[in-house]
């Protein structure tokens, strides 16, 4: 998934050096769709380059030389590639708390309410990130905030039916 968006980023600003490519990642905030790290992330670009999806051009910028990259004709078509496997994919949405919540009342009330805590707890912050990032979408393609939006959606109907969950238990005792 990384390489799809390396090389979408690269679609969308040709000539971009590895940092900037990276710090657009971050502040779209993509981590939402895959977990990357600053190292897999660069272990990624090095990838892309080394089978010739992106080429380096060395450019001058202020007596400073900076290694920027440009998508290369077989890299359009791996971008071709990867936008069909990862766009027409429909997997089902593998969630194990929703497994275990489907057994909520059968398990100990005091350990179901600290797994449904901790639930509430985890969906909130994501929503916070969520949040926090549809403040500061200047810069995010329209769809990327529409899909954001709706898992902020998703997400605040996850808390309510936790606090449901939680306020069963409690009147169960």
């Amino acid at each position: 998934m990384i390489p799809l968006l390396i090389l979408g980023l690269l679609k969308e600003n040709s000539g971009s050096y590895g940092y900037e490519l990276l710090a657009l990642m971050e502040e779209r905030h993509y981590t939402y769709i895959v977990n990357f790290t600053k190292g897999s992330f660069y272990y990624n670009l090095q990838q892309l380059e080394e089978k010739k999806y992106i080429k380096k051009i060395e450019q001058l910028e202020n007596t400073r030389e900076t290694r920027n990259y440009i998508i290369t004709d077989l890299g359009d078509k791996e971008f071709e590639k990867l936008m069909y496997k990862y766009g027409s994919k429909t997997d089902y949405i593998n969630l194990s708390f929703y497994a275990a919540m489907l057994f909520v009342n059968e398990y100990k009330s005091e350990e179901s309410t600290k797994l449904i805590e901790i639930q509430i707890e985890q969906t909130k912050k994501k929503i916070s990130l969520l949040e926090e990032s549809l403040e500061h979408c200047e810069t995010m393609p329209t769809y990327f905030k529409k899909m954001l939006e709706n898992s902020l959606s998703h997400h605040t109907v996850n808390v309510q039916w936790f606090e449901g969950l939680l306020e069963d238990i409690k009147n169960k005792k």
